[in-house]
């Protein structure tokens, strides 16, 4: 006897999150449909995969009458219609977080945490499980290039590789294996409070590894030092192994030369994705083998080349968090420090000009570390920075807050002459009538700037 798929429906379908996990039940033969206020790269990519989507404002009427199971964005409020249709048809909502909960119970879950680096960690051990022949299933946040532009790749193993992102605790939704730890700051401060609480919910998070459970922690970062410190003083014997990894193994200096992806951030990740494959037993030779031919993903320092109306150098980055910035610029700086076909004995003070437009995400973000971005962005490697209007989180911020930082007290902050706010709409006319050529211009930050990329590109007018 057939057994009868479930229909789920998707509030907040667009979100990158929540999409792969949309993804999922599609290759699983699930009738998926979602809704999302805009429409967007991933809405029509699931569109295309046959998920029903409904774009615009969310309405009770959106649900099918079918539905059999909601899942919601943890960005959406209490009160969205269609919760409330939900509620009214006797169903019972899970946020994304616990429903990919649910599938962390019934695999070997390999989950990357962090401050920063989760999805490119993520997406690192994913390609190099399926080199190794592990054929895992991957959800994480962002598209993939290996796995055909996608945030999801299902396998039919045990192995389930998924990024645990920190924000409103979700990831004390999972019960993962392997736990891959990358670093830990100050962020989410509009939920978290302090630094003192973002470090007791990452133990706590850690605490569900299970008897032979295994961390892998970043023993250059000091925070997870501390972290790590704490649990070695616990008087109980530990139920899980700490593996560390370092920058200043000898693994690395092999990495800094076979990576495509630039930066000293990126050797720490594929150092965390090589871990990951000795403990699972897999061989330096393939591991090796796979993170040399890891190409990146979207908007991870994701690099097209501009001919039309004059030739320059593109990279699309999602960049958020003053860290982030810092050391994506420099890592930049480093890449593109000589012109291309030229030689850097002959051209010793040559260099490419760099331009970097950035938006910044979220209000409470901005105002809670306004320093570290002052500070960031004023000592930024660049010849030319624009920053763009604060992309407001719908339903995340307080008006109190929005009143007291904006784009234009930032720029005034930073007291940089090659700093200058522009309103979004006036950036591609602006870069047409100043760019000479030849210049590397990086589109960076959390929220829709990525769709400026996409009009460099001439994909959508």
């Amino acid at each position: 006897m057939l057994t009868k798929k479930l229909n789920i429906h998707f509030i907040g379908i667009g979100g990158i999150g929540v999409s792969a996990l949309a993804r999922y039940y599609l290759e699983k033969g699930y009738q998926v449909s979602g809704s999302d206020l805009v429409s967007s790269e991933i809405t029509q990519a699931l569109k295309k995969k046959g998920a029903k989507i409904f774009v615009g404002k969310h309405r009770g009427k959106n649900l099918p009458k079918d539905t059999d199971l909601i899942i919601y964005s943890p960005a959406v409020q209490q009160n969205n219609p269609e919760l409330k249709e939900a509620t009214y048809r006797g169903l019972t909502p899970v946020s994304y977080p616990q429903a990919l909960g649910e599938l962390t119970k019934k695999h070997f879950t390999i989950a990357v945490c962090g401050s920063h680096g989760k999805s490119t960690v993520a997406a690192m051990i994913g390609v190099l499980l399926k080199k190794a022949g592990f054929n895992p299933t991957v959800i994480v946040g962002t598209k993939v290039k290996e796995f055909g532009d996608s945030n999801c790749r299902v396998g039919n193993s045990k192995y389930l590789v998924i990024e645990a992102d920190e924000h409103f605790a979700s990831f004390l939704n999972y019960w993962p294996k392997i736990i891959v730890l990358t670093n830990i700051e100050a962020d989410h401060l509009d939920y978290y409070k302090n630094l003192k609480n973002i470090l007791k919910n990452f133990k706590k998070f850690v605490s569900h590894l299970p008897e032979n459970g295994i961390l892998v922690a970043n023993k250059d970062d000091k925070n997870i030092r501390l972290l790590n410190s704490k649990f070695k003083s616990q008087k109980s014997k530990l139920q899980f192994k700490i593996q560390n990894y370092s920058i200043k193994e000898k693994e690395a200096g092999k990495l800094r030369k076979i990576l495509k992806i630039p930066g000293e951030f990126n050797v720490s990740n594929a150092l965390a994705a090589l871990t990951v494959a000795r403990v699972l037993k897999i061989s330096d030779r393939i591991s090796f083998k796979a993170l040399s031919e890891y190409r990146g993903s979207w908007r991870r320092f994701d690099i097209t080349k501009i001919l039309y109306p004059k030739p320059y150098t593109l990279i699309s980055d999602y960049a958020h968090h003053p860290t982030q910035i810092k050391v994506t610029l420099e890592a930049a700086r480093e890449k593109y420090l000589y012109p291309p076909k030229f030689s850097k004995k002959k051209f010793r003070r040559a260099r490419r000009k760099i331009w970097c437009i950035f938006q910044p995400h979220q209000y409470q973000r901005t105002y809670y570390l306004w320093n570290d971005f002052v500070k960031v962005l004023s000592e930024a490697p660049v010849d030319k920075l624009i920053i763009t209007d604060i992309y407001d989180v719908a339903g995340r911020e307080e008006k109190e807050i929005k009143q007291k930082v904006n784009s234009e007290k930032l720029i005034k902050a930073i007291e940089k002459p090659w700093a200058i706010y522009l309103p979004k709409k006036k950036i591609v006319n602006y870069l047409n009538r100043n760019l000479q050529g030849g210049e590397v211009v990086i589109v960076m930050g959390a929220g829709d700037i990525y769709e400026l990329s996409l009009k460099f590109k001439g994909r959508i007018k």
